[in-house]
């Protein structure tokens, strides 16, 4: 419960700096990455190509949403 409390504390301090169209996509995403690469850590889960292309799929599907064209 403590760490949901700390989640949600850091979550709207980055709303509070961020645009929502930003910084949803970041956390979300970022907790997707997180919890593939903790499963591998900690609960020595394989780590394959898919995953690791999965995530770099996100990432670089985050960057182009919030990208922003000039």
């Amino acid at each position: 419960m403590g760490l949901y409390g700390g989640a949600f504390l850091l979550y709207a301090a980055a709303l509070a700096r961020l645009p929502l169209n930003v910084a949803h996509p970041i956390l979300t995403s970022g907790a997707i990455a997180m919890v593939a690469l903790f499963s591998v850590l900690i609960f020595r889960e394989h780590f394959y190509w898919t995953t690791a292309a999965g995530i770099l799929l996100v990432i670089a599907g985050v960057a182009l949403i919030t990208a922003r064209i000039a």
